[in-house]
C-alpha cells in the first residue's frame, strides 16, 4: 500500500471494470438455470421443515442473506455456521429440514467436516460451488454451479464476482419459489408488519384518518362563513352534510352527507362570482358526488381510489353513511407514520 495521490480517472475505470465483471458473472448464470436448478426449487418447495443455509467466511455472509430472503418470501429458513454446529447447534436441524451448503471452492474444510453429520440424518443437501466435481458437489443430492471466470478485484483474489454470483443465484431461487408458491404481496406484508410495505398493505383507513376538528359545513351556509371553516380545517376541503344533533350514533350530530367543496372549487367560484361569492350558499358550488371509503378498507385501496379519480382526499363513512373521518394521499404513502 502507498500514499500516492489519488488518480481519479484510474479509480473510476477500476470501479467500472468491477461492476462490468460482476454483471457478466450474473449473466453467466442464466444458461445454468437447468434441470439442477429446477430440482433445487422442487426440493425446497417439497421440504416439510426449514431450509438450513450454511457456509463459512464470505460464503457464510452470503448464505445468511439468502436465508433471510427465503424466510421473507414464505420459505422458512435460517443460517447456521458449521462451527456452531459442532458445539450444540446441530440440534437446530430436524429430520424434515433441507440443507443449502455454500462453498465457492467446494472444499472448505470446516464445511466438509459438518456435512457427514447432515448425511447421517438422511437430510437432503443442495450444494453451491464452482466445481461440479468438488467434494461438496459429491456430498450433495443437487449441485448448483456458481463458477465465475474471474474475480472483480485487480488481483483476482478477493471474493467479489463469486459472492455476487452466489447471492444472485440465491435470489433467483427465492424468486422462483415466490412464483411456484403463488406468494402474494399480502403474504409478504404479513411477514413484514413493521415495514413500510407491511404497513401499506395491512393498515386500515381508520388507522390513519383525520377525525378531529373536521370542517363540516351545511348546504345553506354562506361562503363567507364556510371559507373560514375550510381554512381552519387545513385539509383543503369542506364536508357538506345535513346535521341532526339529536340523532344518536352520528358523530358530531352529522346525518346525511350532501357533498364536498375543495380549495379548487372555492378558487373557481371566486373568479366566477366576484363580489357575490361571499353571500353564495355552499350548495351552489359544492360537488354532490364526493368520493367516500369505509373505515375498514385498507389504505392501499384508498390510495388506489384517489389515484384513479385524481383526487387527494377521501371522506371516510360508517355503515350509515355518516362521515367519521378524512383520509388524504399523504397518509397512504409508504413511510408515513400513524399520527392522527
Amino acid at each position: 500500500m502507498t500514499n500516492d495521490p489519488l488518480n481519479i480517472e484510474r479509480v473510476i475505470t477500476r470501479a467500472k471494470e468491477c461492476l462490468q465483471c460482476e454483471a457478466s458473472a450474473i449473466e453467466a448464470l442464466i444458461p445454468r438455470l437447468d434441470e439442477n436448478f429446477i430440482a433445487a426449487v422442487k426440493a425446497i418447495q417439497a421440504c416439510k421443515g426449514k431450509i438450513v443455509v450454511t457456509g463459512v467466511g464470505k460464503s457464510g455472509h452470503i448464505g445468511s442473506k439468502i436465508a433471510a430472503t427465503l424466510a421473507s418470501t414464505g420459505t422458512p429458513a435460517f443460517f447456521l455456521n458449521p462451527l456452531d454446529a459442532y458445539h450444540g447447534d446441530l440440534g437446530m436441524i430436524g429430520s424434515d429440514d433441507l440443507v443449502l451448503a455454500i462453498s465457492y471452492s467446494g472444499a472448505t474444510d470446516e464445511l466438509l467436516r459438518f456435512l457427514p453429520l447432515i448425511q447421517a440424518k438422511k437430510i437432503c443437501i443442495i450444494g453451491m460451488s464452482s466445481n461440479p466435481d468438488s467434494p461438496l458437489a459429491k456430498c450433495a443430492q443437487i449441485h448448483l454451479n456458481i463458477a465465475v471466470e474471474t474475480e472483480a478485484d485487480p488481483m483476482n483474489l478477493v471474493p467479489t464476482a463469486s459472492t455476487t454470483a452466489t447471492l444472485a443465484l440465491g435470489d433467483a431461487l427465492a424468486c422462483a419459489l415466490v412464483e411456484a408458491n403463488h406468494f402474494q404481496p399480502t403474504d409478504f406484508a404479513m411477514l413484514h408488519p413493521g415495514g413500510d410495505l407491511g404497513r401499506k398493505l395491512l393498515a386500515k383507513v381508520e388507522d390513519v384518518m383525520f377525525t378531529e376538528n373536521l370542517p363540516f359545513l351545511t348546504p345553506e351556509m354562506p361562503m363567507s362563513e364556510a371559507i373560514e371553516i375550510v381554512t381552519k380545517g387545513t385539509l383543503g376541503i369542506g364536508i357538506v352534510a345535513e346535521q341532526i344533533s339529536s340523532l344518536e350514533g352520528r358523530p358530531g350530530g352529522v346525518s346525511k352527507l350532501e357533498g364536498i367543496i375543495t380549495d379548487g372549487d372555492i378558487r373557481r367560484a371566486m373568479q366566477r362570482l366576484g363580489a357575490d361569492f361571499f353571500a353564495t350558499p355552499v350548495s351552489a358550488i359544492m360537488s354532490t358526488t364526493p368520493k367516500t371509503i369505509s373505515r375498514s378498507a385498507k389504505i392501499v385501496e384508498a390510495g388506489e381510489k384517489m389515484n384513479n379519480h385524481s383526487i387527494h382526499t377521501l371522506l371516510v363513512v360508517d355503515d350509515r353513511g355518516s362521515v367519521v373521518g378524512v383520509v388524504d394521499s399523504f397518509s397512504c404513502l409508504p413511510g408515513t407514520r400513524f399520527y392522527h
